[in-house]
């Protein structure tokens, strides 16, 4: 059974860096028994992550839209995973404002990097927290889940010039921020049929170009990556054909 200090060990290992900026997308049933189940996970990545950022989804796509437009920044819960809903509960982290693919953090400039979200009128909309990652050449860690849950891709898409990818048609939808206060944020929102299932065809190229390495965390195979290292890969093969990753 895995214990917190057999976790931060693993992320030691893993060469994280610790006073940077990471992004953690997880599988909880990749890491296999942990002694303190997913909280244990949660404070390990935390402590770990003490001197620099954190920072995991909070998304909220699939349960607002045109029937239901409002997100509670308090309130509505993440879609993506059992953890990133632990997370955003977790003392000290703090959520953005945008409606769709909002972010939880922790840390100390947690404030600033999230700030700004409900001017966003995209998912991944530049100058937002997710461009802000390739700002910060972040690390992305992926635990035992592929490319496919990559949602920072979505961000390369909609600033290196990916077609098909965005709607053309805006849905009105608002936010609720943490005073109550009812703030209206339109949305341009994804539109891929195959949404983000293509985005595993970059992990060859990634490997090749020594852009992704592996690693372990627990029982899990984990993916770990620069930001700015993947975004100029994918850029390139963008530039290319601009609707590349609208195929499989």
């Amino acid at each position: 059974m895995h214990k917190k200090i057999d976790l931060i060990s693993d992320l030691k290992k893993m060469g994280i860096n610790q006073k940077g900026t990471l992004m953690v997308h997880m599988s909880y049933k990749s890491i296999g028994d942990v002694d303190g189940r997913g909280d244990t996970v949660i404070d390990a990545l935390i402590e770990y992550m003490k001197d620099g950022l954190l920072v995991l989804p909070a998304h909220t796509w699939s349960n607002v839209g045109e029937k239901n437009p409002v997100m509670d920044v308090l309130y509505t819960p993440s879609c993506v995973g059992a953890m990133t809903e632990l997370f955003r509960k977790k003392k000290a982290v703090i959520r953005s404002l945008h409606p769709t693919h909002s972010l939880a953090a922790i840390g100390a400039d947690s404030k600033l990097f999230l700030s700004g979200e409900e001017q966003i009128k995209t998912p991944c909309g530049k100058d937002g927290a997710y461009y802000k990652l390739w700002e910060r050449d972040a690390q992305i860690l992926l635990i035992g889940v592929n490319f496919s849950s990559n949602t920072f891709i979505h961000g390369v898409e909609e600033w290196d010039g990916a077609e098909g990818s965005i709607s053309a048609n805006k849905t009105d939808l608002y936010v609720i921020d943490y005073e109550g206060r009812r703030i209206y944020t339109p949305q341009y929102r994804h539109c891929s049929v195959l949404g983000s299932d293509t985005f595993t065809k970059l992990e060859d190229p990634a490997i090749q170009k020594g852009i992704l390495r592996f690693g372990k965390f627990g029982d899990s195979t984990t993916r770990i990556m620069s930001t700015k290292q993947l975004r100029e890969m994918t850029a390139v093969f963008l530039r290319d054909d601009p609707r590349y990753l609208l195929r499989y």
